[in-house]
């Protein structure tokens, strides 16, 4: 499996169904959909950024955003005390795959 991975980089390889669902319950809410599409949007976002582009709370919008880092989705910055998410590269395959529908 890792020859596959380093002859046609790290989106070429199949993945196990395991690490399948984790990117799928990483994403399996409304609001962490809008936050991928909203960081798809933008370069980089910071949970406040998110929370006044989605009209939501604060915590909530935190919360969403700490389960997609978990999940592989979005990579967390700091920039001092701010903390700013970009799409990971899985998910912007996500994104490109949830366009698909």
């Amino acid at each position: 499996m890792l020859e596959c991975c380093r002859a046609s980089g790290i989106l070429g390889c199949m993945k196990t169904p395991q690490q399948l669902e984790r990117y799928f319950k990483g994403a399996a809410n409304h609001r962490r959909i809008a936050i991928l599409f909203a960081v798809g949007k933008n370069d980089e976002m910071s949970v406040e950024d998110l929370t006044a582009a989605l009209k939501a709370n604060f915590k909530t919008i935190s919360q969403h955003t700490r389960s997609l880092v978990q999940a592989g989705l979005l990579n967390k910055k700091y920039q001092g005390r701010k903390v700013v998410h970009s799409l990971s590269p899985y998910g912007r395959a996500f994104l490109a795959f949830i366009k698909t529908f």
